[in-house]
């Protein structure tokens, strides 16, 4: 038997990536999923790609019209959201005497406020509905410590570990769990946008810091998404029912807690 057998997920930033790897585990375990991306494009390509199950939906988090309109969209598609998994992130990275208060805005816009308003907006439709519903957070292993270079993203995903304990507490009473997961190092074609912040200001060669980063985790080696869909498949089936306002790491061994 199917784990999330007749649910309906939304999933931002779905187009690629982890939220892609998540969409393609949600569909196998019986659910149907909306791929919400601002790159609409790409979004249609990925829900083609994945047959009938999927659909794909316009999503700006940054932007409340942008989210309700694809909440309403996926509502309106596919009857009701179950399932939320908020995946929509952006990296930067710099000294901290080279912070730029717009990149910060950007960044925190969002990491955190995208996560918050978009939880908010299918909350509200859980609550009208009488939905006992799952919502997810993309938080990180960066939010569980600071880095020199990496200030703002760090403190960013740990306003969403913040947040995940608020929201899930709040929620819990109306049968809604909120949990979250803390991925490690995760390759894909983001590393090379980070890879290229670390070679800029550690004087790094491109591939370098990928390389190191990789070999430091216990495991042995950098995760993939896919080793991230078995706690993306658990927290959103019912087997987490009892499990309230948590943030589990999934990185390799990087970090304890």
């Amino acid at each position: 038997m199917t784990r999330l057998a007749g649910k309906k997920a939304l999933i931002t930033g779905a187009a690629r990536g982890i939220g892609l790897a998540f969409a393609e585990a949600y569909i196998r375990e019986g659910a149907q999923v909306a791929i919400a991306d601002i790159d609409i494009e790409r979004a249609r390509q990925s829900a083609t790609e994945l047959g009938a199950e999927a659909i794909a939906v316009e999503m700006d988090v940054t932007k409340q019209d942008s989210i309700d309109r694809a909440v309403a969209a996926t509502i309106d598609a596919l009857g009701r959201i179950d399932i939320l998994v908020n995946n929509a992130a952006l990296f930067t990275a710099a000294p901290i005497v080279e912070i730029d208060r717009q990149d910060f805005d950007r960044v925190f816009n969002i990491n955190v406020a995208g996560p918050l308003f978009t939880l908010q907006a299918v909350a509200k439709h859980m609550i009208a509905e009488g939905i006992r519903g799952n919502i997810i957070n993309m938080a990180s292993q960066a939010g569980r410590r600071g880095e020199p270079l990496v200030a703002v993203y760090c403190a960013s995903k740990a306003a969403v570990i913040s947040l995940t304990q608020s929201a899930g507490l709040n929620l819990i009473e109306h049968g809604i769990n909120v949990n979250a997961i803390a991925p490690g190092v995760v390759d894909g074609e983001h590393w090379d946008g980070v890879d290229a912040f670390f070679a800029k200001y550690e004087g790094k060669a491109p591939g370098q810091k990928k390389k190191e980063v990789g070999e430091a985790v216990p495991y042995g080696r950098m995760g993939t998404a896919e080793d991230l869909t078995g706690m993306a498949v658990f927290l959103a089936s019912e087997e987490v029912d009892y499990i309230v306002a948590q943030t589990y790491n999934v990185d390799g061994g990087q970090w304890m807690s």
